[in-house]
């Protein structure tokens, strides 16, 4: 009786044990279903927030893309436009052909850091004398231009015009008319303070003698290998103010060689410190070359600058005027 007994306190020990073998399978189950569901949902919210994502980025790469495109498209009308104005521009500068019919032993290096040129030349023959005019506007690119143009208008109407031959007197009323086209107000202050530095020269063949005046420009005239600087007045034309110009005149001497010239080829950085080229050097290039060929100085000052510069960025235009009269 009491094996019996035994026997079903063992049976039902077993069962007990199996029953709680069986819970625990489930538990087990049920908490792996449990994390493979909670993993299933995180990988499928990850899923959606990824695709969300991606689709924000590729709808902003082709909002980027549109952008990109919109911006090119202007670049290039505003570049086609200033291409065109360069062609403008250059219709009213004279050509290095008219300029070498007045003045043959001559050269112009001309070089705009950007499409058109804030620099500009100008030559023109009247009443037996020959004006040349190296001016240097304020800026460059666009603004430089348009100044230049409304300088070549007025030069036009003061010398062939109105004939105005005195160096200093036609830079004063360049001044004046520069202040005009910029008007002044009610208070009488101008609007703009946008003017020109101006170096002009007038020859006299049959005297042999040359006059010049500058505001802030000037003249070099190398002479017997001696360089003599013929300075401007520290003045800008257009911008209100005194314009007390002097003329300076000088003979000319068999063998004189004069330079006419804006700042742009001092101002260039470059070399091993990249530094200013600077006046002295310039200076130095111009004694060392003044009695090449007029065309064979071009092209020296012209590879001179541009292996001084070494690839870098142009920081000014450059306009440098050789002339043997």
């Amino acid at each position: 009786m009491f094996e019996l007994i035994l026997k079903d306190i063992g049976f039902i020990t077993g069962i007990e044990l199996l029953g709680d073998t069986v819970y625990h399978y489930i538990a087990y189950i049920v908490l792996f279903i449990g994390f493979v569901y909670i993993i299933a949902r995180y990988q499928a919210s990850s899923l959606v927030k990824t695709r969300k994502l991606l689709h924000e980025k590729e709808t902003a790469y082709e909002e980027i893309t549109r952008q990109r495109q919109e911006l090119e498209n202007k670049n290039r009308s505003i570049t086609d436009s200033i291409i065109y104005a360069s062609y403008i521009q250059q219709s009213l500068l004279p050509s290095e052909d008219y300029f070498r019919n007045i003045l043959p032993d001559s050269f112009i290096f001309f070089k705009p850091k950007d499409i058109v040129s804030g620099d500009f030349y100008w030559i023109a023959r009247k009443k037996g004398k020959i004006f040349i005019v190296a001016a240097d506007c304020t800026g460059h690119g666009v603004p430089g231009a348009l100044m230049s143009m409304i300088g070549v208008e007025l030069l036009n109407k003061i010398i062939l015009d109105h004939g105005t031959v005195q160096p200093a007197l036609i830079l004063e009323i360049l001044g004046r008319g520069i202040e005009r086209t910029f008007h002044i107000d009610s208070d009488k202050k101008l609007l703009m303070k946008d003017g020109m530095d101006v170096g002009l020269c007038v020859i006299n063949d049959e005297k042999r003698e040359l006059q010049y005046s500058g505001a802030f420009l000037p003249m070099y005239l190398i002479r017997d290998n001696k360089l003599t600087e013929i300075k401007g007045e520290r003045l800008t034309l257009g911008i209100g103010g005194d314009l007390s110009l002097k003329n300076t005149r000088l003979k000319i001497n068999p063998g004189d060689i004069i330079y006419l010239f804006s700042d742009g080829y001092a101002d260039q950085f470059g070399g091993p410190n990249d530094k200013k080229f600077m006046y002295r050097r310039f200076r130095h290039l111009l004694l060392t070359i003044h009695k090449f060929p007029l065309e064979e100085q071009k092209m020296i000052l012209k590879d001179s600058i541009e292996s001084w510069i070494n690839g870098r960025d142009q920081v000014d235009d450059i306009m440098i005027i050789g002339i043997k009269p």
